[in-house]
């Protein structure tokens, strides 16, 4: 079976062939820093981190490109609420949102350009619009897009024009429908002055839905295979860049892809109705493995649920891949807290697995199976099994969950190396002491001491766990 991806524009699923061979060029709406990243957020960057990785695991080269939207309406209110330049709470939030990504394991994208950084193409953009009589300006710095002028708007999310239509809605000036978008707006007296840039339509700045357009062209070409983002912004968002992209004559984005919502204790999050959850809270509170699991599990198009108990069950399940990997490991003579990463994209997948990750990335079915092997791993650890076949069992384990970004012995979760490494091992040497005495006051049956030195242990963070070959040990930690 060949990759065969769910596009949103027919609302079928098809084999999916690049524009150019061997390549995949994708464009991911990323974040508007108004404010701190929540998981909302996340769960839609993992969702197209995951397309990322199966496609790069396919064979393809892939070209990733994620904008920032650093200035908006909302941007501009905040800050100024906040008594801060607008430029320094959009710079603030951009690294928030990258220090989460970075640290839950999301591949950087190639490029990650800022709205602000591509006037010049926009300015163009609008230009050509205009000459092709598919927007206006309305001479006092703005610039829309005439709706009625392109036959095809709201074919993306299947609306006619006259669904759009609202009769009680105030025309706002300077349009000429009220259904039109801005492409650009003028300057307003109470907005910085570094908030705005020339143009030959008059002072102002850009429209959110333009910057796409402009950057995904410049980046990616006129046409290209997949426009990615989260379910929220089909319209008008998505309608919108599709709309002038393809009025200004490009084949855009040839597939579309939605991620779903995710859902706080049954609800759709939201501040005021008090669910709502930062991605520091969330990793401040599990171990950021197992909310990447907790985000990803699902299929990308389906709702995510977060709550208590789907978070205890991707800790559980997350411990136990963990602790597989890691007694495989160590049988095998590595060191898991330092295991190097293997040459996991040459060892061959289980057929099953490749079966549900080309099958529209069906993650769900794809876990089915890293579950099998892991089970299957894990009798022949208990049967004393020999090293080729613990490796190999190993390497399947370890290249089926590096597609998900969650390959415990990757340095991103388990991997150290020089002064960390040295750290550990000083570790493991005081550890091991306390659990030598702990053995041997159970030989001697105090078990009262026993029983302190496990739970001196346990409040310091360390987990124990007692097997046949004797204890072993391992930090809860929250990564």
């Amino acid at each position: 079976m060949t990759l065969h991806l769910h596009d949103t524009a027919t609302r079928t699923a098809a084999p999916f062939t690049p524009v150019r061979e061997g390549a995949v060029s994708l464009y991911v709406c990323g974040p508007t820093t108004q404010g701190a990243p929540h998981l909302g957020h996340l769960r839609t960057f993992l969702a197209f981190d995951v397309l990322v990785r199966w496609l790069e695991r396919s064979g393809l080269a892939v070209t990733h490109v994620r904008n920032v939207t650093d200035i908006d309406d909302k941007i501009l209110v905040k800050s100024a609420e906040a008594d801060a330049d607008w430029w320094a709470w959009s710079l603030r939030f951009e690294r928030e949102f990258q220090d989460a990504l970075d640290r839950i394991g999301n591949r950087r994208p190639s490029y990650e350009p800022r709205a602000t950084g591509h006037v010049p193409e926009m300015i163009q953009l609008m230009q050509l619009l205009i000459e092709r009589g598919h927007a206006y300006a309305d001479g006092n710095g703005s610039v829309y897009f005439d709706v009625a002028s392109h036959p095809s708007y709201g074919s993306l999310t299947r609306q006619s024009l006259e669904d759009m239509q609202d009769a009680g809605e105030e025309m706002e000036p300077g349009k000429r429908d009220p259904r039109d978008f801005a492409l650009w707006k003028a300057a307003k007296p109470k907005e910085p002055a570094s908030a705005s840039w020339d143009t030959p339509f008059g002072r102002g700045r850009p429209g959110w839905h333009l910057e796409c357009s402009a950057m995904s062209r410049k980046y990616l070409g006129e046409t290209f295979d997949i426009h990615a983002g989260g379910l929220d912004l089909r319209f008008p968002h998505h309608e919108n860049e599709q709309a002038q992209s393809h009025a200004a004559g490009f084949g855009f984005a040839q597939l579309w892809m939605h991620s779903g919502v995710l859902t706080v204790d049954g609800q759709k999050m939201g501040k005021s109705l008090d669910n709502f959850v930062t991605s520091a809270q969330a990793l401040a509170e599990h171990p950021t493995p197992a909310v990447r699991l907790a985000l990803v599990s699902g299929h990308y198009r389906a709702t995510v649920e977060y709550n208590a108990t789907a978070m205890r069950e991707a800790e559980t399940v997350w411990e136990r891949f963990s602790a597989t990997a890691r007694r495989a490991a160590e049988l095998l003579g590595e060191d898991p807290s330092a295991a190097p990463e293997a040459e996991l994209s040459t060892i061959e997948l289980p057929a099953d697995f490749v079966a549900a990750m080309d099958d529209d990335l069906a993650v769900p079915e794809a876990l089915a199976v890293i579950h099998r092997e892991q089970s299957a791993l894990n009798s022949l650890l208990a049967a004393g099994a020999l090293g080729p076949e613990v490796a190999s069992g190993l390497g399947r384990l370890r290249a089926m969950l590096d597609v998900l970004g969650l390959d415990p012995l990757s340095p991103q979760w388990g991997g150290t190396s020089g002064a960390a490494g040295a750290e550990h091992a000083a570790l493991d040497a005081l550890i091991t002491s306390q659990l030598a005495a702990r053995e041997a006051a159970r030989a001697e049956k105090d078990w009262a001491r026993a029983d302190a030195l496990r739970d001196a242990l346990t409040a310091a963070g360390i987990r124990i766990e007692d097997g046949q070959e004797g204890a072993r040990w391992a930090l809860e930690t929250k990564n």
